[in-house]
């Protein structure tokens, strides 16, 4: 998740455990407007079979957004519309059922339309083999014929309209959609797998599993000076402690996050 950090450096932002490995969080983002449900991602699900949730330290059992969505009255046949940065498994696992013995893999959100960008199908359809086990097996065919797909190659979506617009990444892997929402006291950027989480604000800090780190890096230096300038704020998928926060500058011209917060339930327009 560090990159080439070392540990020495990386240990001082969270805390590993005796096997070496860390808490991260695979966490959404649902936007209720007055007569849609739009949800930014659908993290890992549970559509591991039990030997691979334990090989990457899948903690929990359950289909967990389908658990937070009850939780707001919703289920997952109430989302209008699903945004996916990419497609990778953490990030689109959970548009599947959760894992049964004997069953084939099932997409749940049978309302729903789903935005993709280009660069980033077409990356699952026929990945690399550096990332082929990132991405999960007849996904695309899945999706593809639900007939609800939507592939994106500019800053907005017709379907989404306005006041949502998109940042293309390609460091991470191509075509990573990150979604920005405009709010009265500036913007809120969902990262994705550009900024991770609260460490990851460092410029220098990439992970192992970037495709170009130097790119990562240039990209989130053009993307959290523009947040800074605009009091925007980034969603993080994968921090465990942080779901959100303001992006600004200290004392050294280096970036900071402030104003943080655990959960995000709710920003009012």
């Amino acid at each position: 998740m560090f990159g080439n950090a070392p540990r020495a450096l990386w240990s001082r932002w969270v805390e590993p455990d005796a096997n070496n490995q860390i808490a991260l969080s695979c966490r959404c983002l649902l936007i209720q407007e007055e007569n849609r449900n739009i949800l930014l991602e659908t993290g890992i699900g549970a559509f591991f079979p039990p030997e691979l949730a334990q090989r990457y330290g899948v903690v929990e059992q359950r289909h967990c957004l389908l658990d937070s969505l009850a939780e707001h009255g919703l289920s997952h046949s109430d989302i209008d519309i699903v945004v996916l940065s990419h497609l990778h498994f953490d990030h689109a696992g959970g548009l599947l059922r959760a894992w049964e013995d004997g069953k084939f893999a099932a997409l749940l959100f049978p309302n729903a339309r789903f935005i993709v960008s280009r660069q980033a199908w077409e990356r699952a359809k026929t990945p690399h083999p550096r990332d082929r086990a990132s991405f999960i097996k007849d996904i695309t065919t899945l999706l593809e014929e639900s007939g609800r797909l939507e592939w994106v190659d500019a800053e907005t979506s017709p379907l989404l309209g306005p006041g949502y617009r998109f940042h293309l990444s390609h460091g991470h892997t191509p075509g990573m959609l990150l979604t920005e929402i405009e709010m009265p006291d500036g913007p809120i950027l969902f990262a994705a797998d550009l900024v991770p989480g609260v460490p990851w604000v460092h410029l220098p800090i990439t992970m192992g599993y970037d495709r170009f780190p130097e790119a990562v890096i240039d990209e989130k230096q053009a993307l959290l000076s523009d947040l800074q300038q605009r009091g925007g704020r980034l969603f993080f998928t994968h921090d465990s402690s942080v779901a959100t926060g303001r992006v600004t500058l200290d004392d050294k011209g280096r970036y900071r996050v402030v104003d943080t917060h655990l959960t995000l339930t709710q920003l009012s327009e």
